[in-house]
């Protein structure tokens, strides 16, 4: 009898575990009933509180009209339009037809990097091309300047650019520079060139390297190398940004996070890479790092198709031991981190083409996410709230998701777990909004449907089947759901909870109560002989063999090792007969 509040722990016969808060975001592959619930495997879905739904609709602009083979270096923002060099043709994008206008200009080489900023009253745009950069004040007339550049900065009201070789410059007129300071690493250590806040509180220029970050130092003209230490790797610093009170730096999958103090520094690390890392197919590295209102974001960059992933000591800080898989490896995605965990905003359809650059970007009055992947520009409206369907009617959805939870293990390994039901609560599904429902058992690779949900309210699922629902038995179970939508994209199904019901049952422990005479001799025994063996079987720190039946002749023995009880009657003194009751039990 259960009285008053009824909740998931009131069945009296089984055991409940139920999923419906998921902004803890991925990265967890295996999970015990103790671990939290907001967190998953993997997910292209948008990831809420008591909503599960389609990620935002990412849109694929018209081919440039470039021809052969080539990559997007940069893009950037002037006069509230978006201009992206294909290859080394300058093109702009027109968000009224869809549609690249003819080349603007061509640039010496393929560029390296983008900057707006507005210099003498006037707004630029330009690209860094290794050798030089070339900059517009309005889209149509284009100046090279030889000046060699591969980033490109602005700070303290002066433009700045940094070359392959490490040299700093600086300019207070468009096309006029001055030599600064030299960072004291091989060639094309640089990896980024952005501006940030030191110690002292005061915002300085920072150099993201293959060996770490380095500080300039404007009053002496050189660079200082700062915390944190980063071991040399050649991804260090690929994504650097400033977002919120952090800088963020990123190696591989790995992004180390730092707030500087006076005296003292913060660093924590914050990747994707965390716990148990990204599935194998989603590995890649990180290729840029740019921050939104709601997020910072990273856009991965896989070309190869992946094998094993990072080892890791399974602290929560995920820490990892080695890396024993190319950085190059998986399909490339946009994942976001809001502070909470990290959540897919986009993953690519194949794994043979790279990810080269992303914008955040107001153009065109549009608050939106633009990046480059196989040649093409895409774009996706990026929230500045929380995304509620029970609210919004107008949001974009992409056409399908999946969303895998973590392998549920069970605490004690001496549980027999039976999968019993499932119960998935859905909103906003159709015929058309469709929720399919598969479960994998003890690690396996190969999934079971449990069915298509495409009506509201609660459906429940039973094990193995609603035929013979006698339950399933498992060591470990995982469920995946898979969203589709129809030709609307603005409806999503939308999974409000995941609610599993499965019986613990220990293994069965036999015993037995016996009662002995040892008034008498027995196989020549005397009755002390008899009590002494029994005490040592008491007192035995070893399990001793009970024989039940001695059924070997059958092929069945029923042969228990056991602890033994002693209880009973006998006569004190210099008597040893009685009565002996025992119990025996499996432990």
């Amino acid at each position: 009898t259960v009285g008053g509040d009824v909740s998931k722990d009131s069945n009296p016969t089984a055991s409940v575990f139920a999923w419906n808060d998921w902004r803890g975001g991925l990265g967890i592959e295996r999970m015990t009933e103790r671990d939290p619930a907001d967190r998953v495997w993997w997910s292209t879905c948008y990831l809420g509180k008591n909503h599960l739904l389609l990620p935002p609709l990412a849109t694929i602009t018209a081919a440039s009209g470039v021809a052969g083979s080539f990559s997007i270096g940069a893009m950037g923002e002037l006069a509230n339009e978006i201009y992206v060099a294909f290859g080394t043709s300058i093109r702009k994008y027109s968000n009224t037809s869809d549609s690249w206008g003819a080349s603007l200009a061509t640039l010496p080489a393929v560029a390296t990097h983008a900057l707006s900023f507005r210099l003498g009253g006037v707004d630029y745009l330009a690209f860094a091309t290794t050798g030089g950069y070339t900059y517009t004040s309005d889209g149509i007339t284009w100046t090279n300047d030889v000046t060699a550049t591969k980033f490109l900065a602005f700070w303290d009201q002066r433009l700045w650019g940094i070359s392959n070789t490490g040299q700093l410059w600086r300019s207070t007129a468009i096309g006029v520079e001055v030599n600064d300071a030299v960072l004291p690493l091989p060639d094309s250590s640089i990896k980024s060139l952005f501006s940030a806040r030191n110690a002292a509180n005061n915002v300085i220029l920072y150099a993201g390297t293959r060996v770490g970050l380095y500080s300039h130092d404007s009053t002496n003209a050189k660079w200082e190398v700062t915390e944190p230490a980063l071991p040399p790797h050649p991804d260090n610093c690929l994504g650097s940004v400033r977002w919120q009170d952090h800088i963020f730096l990123s190696g591989g999958l790995a992004i180390t996070a730092l707030i500087n103090g006076t005296n003292s520094a913060v660093v924590t690390f914050v990747g994707p890479d965390r716990n148990h890392g990204l599935p194998t197919a989603q590995q890649g590295k990180i290729v840029s790092l740019v921050g939104s209102y709601r997020g910072l974001l990273a856009l991965i960059n896989g070309t190869v198709a992946g094998g094993e992933g990072d080892l890791f000591d399974g602290s929560s800080m995920g820490s990892q031991i080695t890396t024993v898989v190319s950085t190059d490896t998986g399909y490339s995605e946009i994942l976001g981190w809001d502070g909470i965990g990290w959540h897919t905003l986009w993953l690519a359809a194949a794994n043979t083409t790279s990810a080269d650059y992303m914008l955040v970007s107001s153009a065109y009055t549009e608050y939106r996410l633009w990046w480059a992947h196989n040649g093409r520009v895409y774009w996706l409206a990026l929230p500045i709230g929380i995304i509620n369907p029970d609210q919004s009617t107008d949001f974009a959805y992409a056409a399908s998701a999946e969303h895998i939870t973590p392998w549920l293990i069970m605490d004690a390994k001496d549980v027999v777990a039976l999968a019993v039901a499932l119960h998935v609560e859905v909103q906003r599904a159709t015929a058309s909004e469709t929720v399919v429902v598969d479960y994998a058992s003890d690690y396996s690779t190969t999934y079971t449907t449990l069915g298509t949900i495409t009506t509201n309210g609660v459906t429940t699922y039973l094990f193995p089947n609603s035929t013979t629902p006698t339950g399933t038995a498992f060591r470990a179970i995982r469920f995946r759901l898979t969203f589709a939508r129809g030709s609307v994209n603005t409806n999503s199904p939308d999974v409000i909870s995941l609610t599993f019901v499965y019986r613990k049952k220990l293994k069965a422990r036999w015993a037995g109560q016996l009662t002995l005479d040892i008034r008498n001799e027995y196989k020549g025994n005397t009755a002390r002989q008899l009590q002494n063996a029994l005490i040592t079987a008491a007192e035995s720190n070893d399990l001793v063999e009970f024989t039940f039946h001695d059924d070997s002749t059958a092929g069945n023995p029923r042969n228990y090792y056991v602890d033994v009880r002693i209880r009973g009657q006998e006569a004190t003194g210099r008597e040893y007969t009685g009565t002996v009751d025992i119990s025996v039990i499996e432990p």
